[in-house]
């Protein structure tokens, strides 16, 4: 069975609001018509019923005295609705409208001598036309005013959903990093409109003052652990040699990774990082990343492009990804180059599910496992310094696989080419030569 679906522009709140105003308009201008149509369709047929039976006394009055009556007039005159003849052999005085030589008339009656009925008509064709005139002047200003109301409701509909749009459109700038976006709506607005915005950017204001606050108390612990970490490096330097100083050693060295990469977190948060783009052949840093890495990684290359990045950076991204593979996840690990996508997957149980929905999230744990650390989020911030696409996915087939995804080269602008500075102007140019 085929579900109808209406479009997705008839859920827009300026949809809605100009269906719900139509209908109401109509309702309305219904209500009018028909209210004005009843009483202007009463008073005129009470009129000409008026004339109808002023006009039968006359003639009864006639009929009486023996007096000629005009055509049309009298004892059983031809168009006589039969229902109105039959009230007056009833006994009763009653009034019909029907025709009378082909025109609209008001017929009047009244019982007469030997079973027969005296009747009268009034032209009704005068009424009729005054009551069609005003049914097409109330449909059409009720189609003017219809008009004129939606369009009046449709500009103000409009300016409500222009800034409710542009509520939304800094809501989505805020949760992609950019906390200094504001609404700053108009101080004169002072509806729900307004109220929401200034909510915005009221909780925008308290969220970047607490990130600034946690983002200069991680710089400011960074930088004071790394003085006394220097001391103790040089200090476990001077232990003899045996066990004990090799603990010593690793632990303080772990501790000053922890250091930098805590400070490394900080300049990526503070987004004061600044690319060094050049070009490098992509297969290349592959293979002097996992050289460094010192693992057993296998190299797998599709295809390589020369490519435009920072590669202090993307050998970063790489080889955090590699140490977590090896660390986390299980042989066999291969970094896999596709063109612009470089991807490392193993053979272990793969990402947890959070990391999967929400993404890297330092020192995150789940349940009894050892959580990923910083490296992950290292990666997941230089990606976005380099404009480039980290994903994280669990195969089918099982395993761990991230992708890295780097842009595409930006478009050259149109510039003239450089001329030399010894040449001459070019002809017809009052410009003197460089010196």
């Amino acid at each position: 069975m085929t579900t109808l679906r209406l479009p997705a522009w008839t859920s827009t709140l300026t949809w809605k609001a100009a269906v719900f105003i139509t209908l109401m308009c109509c309702g309305l201008a219904a209500l009018l018509g028909g209210l004005v149509h009843g009483a202007m369709t009463h008073q005129t047929v009470s009129t000409a019923r008026e004339k109808a039976l002023a006009k039968l006394d006359r003639t009864i009055a006639a009929y009486e005295i023996g007096a000629r009556m005009a055509r049309g007039e009298g004892i059983d005159p031809v168009g006589l609705p039969p229902e109105l003849r039959a009230l007056a052999l009833s006994g009763k005085r009653a009034t019909a409208i029907g025709e009378h030589r082909g025109r609209s008339a008001m017929w009047a009656a009244a019982p007469a001598d030997q079973d027969t009925a005296i009747a009268v008509s009034v032209d009704f064709t005068a009424a009729e036309r005054t009551i069609a005139e005003l049914d097409r002047a109330i449909l059409g200003s009720s189609v003017l005013a219809i008009g004129g109301t939606l369009l009046i409701g449709a500009v103000g509909v409009t300016r409500i959903t222009r800034r409710l749009h542009l509520t939304a459109q800094v809501a989505r700038r805020i949760s992609a990093g950019d906390l200094d976006a504001r609404v700053d709506d108009s101080a004169r607005n002072k509806d729900e409109v307004a109220a929401v915005s200034r909510a915005l950017d009221t909780m925008a204001s308290t969220l970047q003052c607490k990130l600034e606050a946690e983002q200069r108390f991680t710089a400011d612990v960074a930088h004071e652990l790394r003085t006394p970490l220097t001391g103790l490096n040089a200090a476990a330097e001077l232990l003899p040699p045996g066990r004990p100083a090799e603990l010593v050693r690793d632990r303080v060295q772990a501790m000053r990774a922890l250091t930098e990469d805590l400070l490394e977190i900080s300049r990526l948060d503070t987004g004061s990082e600044r690319v060094d783009l050049d070009t490098y052949d992509l297969a290349a840093l592959a293979a002097r990343t996992i050289r460094a890495s010192g693992t057993d990684t296998r190299l797998e290359v599709v295809s390589s492009l020369r490519v435009e990045t920072d590669r202090r950076r993307l050998e970063r991204i790489l080889g955090n990804l590699v140490a977590n593979a090896h660390k986390h996840g299980a042989a066999p690990v291969t970094l896999r180059v596709d063109g612009r996508t470089v991807t490392v997957a193993d053979a272990g149980p793969g990402y947890p599910e959070y990391l999967l929905t929400a993404g890297p999230q330092r020192f995150r744990t789940e349940g009894m496992n050892k959580g990923h650390g910083l490296g992950l989020t290292i990666a997941a911030g230089q990606a976005r310094a380099l404009g480039a696409t980290l994903a994280f996915r669990n195969p089918q087939e099982g395993g761990a696989e991230a992708r890295v995804t780097l842009p595409e080269p930006a478009a050259p602008e149109a510039t003239a080419p450089p001329r030399c500075r010894d040449a001459p102007p070019a002809p017809g140019s009052a410009a003197p030569p460089a010196r």
